[in-house]
């Protein structure tokens, strides 16, 4: 399938209308990585924090358990969206949901932190990449972060039927440099609910100051 012919949309709402929760490779009940690389970043609870890609993740679920107040969750999957709504209930109404594609999205805010588990790594066109990267620094804040995990040089080449893009910490930091400062990088292991093993390359960078 060439990229000009894949509807990106469409295939996500397809994923998510008929698979369950915990029937997707991504399934995290908790996001270990990404809760500790957010609570070590010591962020005020009021920061506005966005999650790209966020889906049904139930990184939002714990993100209000700490009690952080301005969450943003983007999904380019309604149906995604629509199913955290329904897990959250009432507590629903303390996110902001946003459905567009992330290479789509016109910030209406700056974010003190910009999280991105298992987004990034499904854009694999050069024009698609520089998009985000243009995306992402408008949307973060000078002196604000960025938590990027992607499938590493060790991790699938694929996800759902579709081809993925491998980053090193080297190569993760290259693409967003030097608008963002390295901080930390890391790899992960994830365990998926069929007992297989993805490696990730996790990576925090804190946004530069506007030259």
């Amino acid at each position: 399938m060439s990229t000009t012919d894949f509807d990106r949309k469409k295939h996500w709402e397809n994923i998510y209308q008929h698979k369950k929760v915990d029937e997707v490779s991504w399934y995290q009940p908790t996001p270990t990585t990404s809760l500790e690389l957010i609570e070590g970043l010591d962020l005020p609870h009021t920061d506005k924090i966005i999650d790209i890609g966020g889906g049904d993740s139930f990184l939002v679920d714990h993100l209000l358990e700490r009690r952080y107040e301005d969450l943003t969750v983007l999904d380019i999957s309604e149906a995604a969206i629509q199913r955290a709504q329904q897990r959250l209930d009432a507590k629903a109404n303390a996110v902001n949901w946003v459905v567009s594609d992330v290479t789509e999205l016109q910030p209406s805010m700056v974010y003190d932190l910009w999280h991105d588990r298992a987004a990034f790594h499904f854009l694999t066109e050069s024009q698609d990449i520089e998009q985000y990267l243009s995306i992402v620094s408008a949307a973060v804040k000078p002196g604000g972060y960025l938590i990027i995990g992607t499938f590493s040089e060790e991790g699938p080449t694929k996800c759902s039927g579709i081809d993925i893009k491998q980053y090193s910490a080297t190569t993760l930091s290259a693409v967003f440099n030097p608008l963002f400062e390295t901080v930390k990088c890391m790899n992960v292991n994830h365990e998926t609910p069929f007992s297989t093993t993805q490696n990730f390359t996790f990576c925090v960078f804190e946004r530069r100051g506007l030259v």
